[in-house]
């Protein structure tokens, strides 16, 4: 049964969708507010921290990944050059770093106006892509915060993917 098999009616609360979508994959998630909810989702690299939350104001269904990153201070340009080509590359979605927070973010805006709703395979797509991309580009980031090599060549990382697992 796909996910979208499993509401029936037309107008669930998207957030409701991601309560759903969050107990059927079995991730751990707090529901902090009616539209706003936060979950930990297992990658290969890290558990991702993801939060959405609708937006009534600009009717918006915003998702936030974020995993925890300290580079040191000398490396954040070359942080910086990195994210400028990760963002080429995200046709959906952008990496930024926070540095108060000492977080890598992922982000993603769904515009949802004129009373428009989201789906259940929507938003699971949204999830999903949002913990790919961090995977993808997860290496790249190391390479190019640890491993002394440049935002160029940390990105060949990311660019060659490589299909199943060795």
């Amino acid at each position: 049964m796909t996910l979208s098999e499993q509401f029936m009616e037309d107008d669930i609360h998207p957030i409701d969708i991601v309560e759903h979508i969050a107990e059927y994959h079995d991730w751990d998630f707090d529901r902090i507010a009616d539209d706003q909810i936060a979950m930990a989702v297992e990658g290969q690299w890290r558990t991702y921290s993801i939060t959405l939350a609708l937006s009534g104001f600009d009717e918006t269904l915003r998702l936030v990944c974020t995993f925890e990153m300290e580079p040191p201070e000398e490396k954040l340009s070359d942080l910086y050059e990195l994210l400028n080509e990760i963002n080429d590359q995200c046709w959906a979605g952008s990496f930024t770093y926070w540095k108060e927070q000492k977080l890598m973010v992922y982000r993603y805006g769904l515009l949802l106006a004129g009373d428009q709703m989201a789906g259940p395979d929507q938003i699971d797509t949204m999830i999903g892509a949002a913990v790919m991309s961090a995977e993808r580009y997860y290496p790249a980031i190391q390479l190019a915060v640890w491993g002394n090599q440049s935002p160029k060549a940390a990105m060949q990382a990311a660019i060659a993917e490589a299909y199943g697992r060795a």
